[in-house]
């Protein structure tokens, strides 16, 4: 178990998306946060309190959180520099990196000198099994993207909280480091073998017969030729009911690769479709969230709209509009949903 407070780690980041885990503990875990890291040159702020690690201990901090995200998941020089002061500060360390904390022999001996805990969120369970595809009860929806880093963690954790409000059955099932971090439980699905990653997504969203949903957080997109394999592996675990397709209007090209454009909606909605009728056959489409935070509120509203009316389906920025035109597409798609929700009234 990770110890809470925490502080959030940015270091020497000034890309957005690069801090993306801190800002979604900063988030949906404000309380248990009680300051940010940071360097000199690092111009972005979670509007947390910032801290260098004793102050940080003092102000009743438990763990480091390395919340940064960068492509491969690499472990700096200065980063570990990093977590070595906090570590003799201390402060036990979690991260969510590829590199891994206990792979690094001077924060290993720090730790033990210190008597601190290292936490590596991206280890996967050992027991993981080989996807079957067999059809299993309960209801699943999988948010899906036009690239990564779009919202689709957003989006899922924005709707459980909805859906609750409204009395329905609904469940979280993170794949990230951030929504494990979040949630306190999930499979790091970037760090499962290719081979079981359908497997691993039937694990953490097993069969159930409450008539509740499982809102499964998706990773990558088809269209993204770094990652689209595991967002295969994903569409056919999940064997998901319901596809929420998520994208960043402002994107001007796929992550991390200027050479590839930015696929079409209606091209995204209907690849995603195919692959996931694999598993299930039956599957829809019911809504369209779009991170609109980089636009005006007026342009927002516009563009929700004109999405809505291009697609067909009810379009919203889960975060800043709310989820309610997507929950009542997927009562009207779902009887029984339907039916709980009115009951719960």
């Amino acid at each position: 178990m990770i110890a809470s407070p925490y502080l959030l780690y940015l270091g020497h980041v000034n890309d957005e998306v690069g801090i993306k885990t801190s800002r979604g503990l900063a988030v949906f875990r404000p309380d248990e946060c009680v300051g940010e890291f940071r360097h000199d040159d690092c111009e972005l702020t979670l509007e947390l309190p910032r801290m260098g690690f004793a102050e940080a201990v003092a102000a009743g901090a438990k763990t480091l959180v390395l919340g940064i995200a960068n492509a491969g998941g690499k472990m700096g020089d200065d980063l570990v520099r990093d977590a070595l002061a906090a570590i003799e500060a201390g402060l036990d360390i979690a991260s969510g990196l590829h590199n891994r904390l206990r792979d690094e022999p001077a924060l290993v001996e720090a730790a033990a000198r210190h008597g601190r805990q290292l936490h590596d969120v991206r280890d996967p369970r050992p027991d993981i099994p080989i996807g079957n595809g067999k059809p299993r009860a309960g209801k699943r929806l999988l948010a899906v993207g036009t690239d990564c880093s779009v919202g689709k963690m957003y989006a899922t954790l924005c709707l459980e909280k909805g859906m609750r409000a409204r009395g329905m059955k609904a469940d979280f099932r993170a794949t990230g480091q951030t929504g494990i971090l979040i949630a306190g439980s999930g499979v790091p699905l970037d760090a499962v073998i290719a081979d079981f990653i359908s497997g691993a997504i039937e694990q953490i969203s097993p069969a159930r017969d409450d008539d509740g949903w499982d809102l499964i957080e998706g990773q990558g997109s088809l269209f993204h030729p770094s990652f689209a394999g595991v967002s295969t592996g994903l569409l056919h675990g999940a064997q998901p009911d319901a596809l929420l397709l998520c994208h960043d209007p402002v994107r001007p090209h796929m992550r991390g690769l200027p050479h590839y454009s930015m696929p079409g909606l209606r091209e995204t909605l209907e690849a995603n479709l195919q692959v996931a009728r694999l598993t299930s056959p039956h599957v829809q489409a019911v809504g369209v969230a779009l991170n609109t935070s980089k636009l005006s509120p007026e342009e927002a509203v516009r563009l929700c709209a004109e999405t809505s009316d291009l697609l067909g389906l009810p379009c919203t920025d889960p975060f800043a509009h709310g989820v309610d035109p997507i929950i009542d597409r997927i009562n009207a798609c779902f009887e029984t949903s339907s039916r709980e929700a009115t009951l719960s009234l």
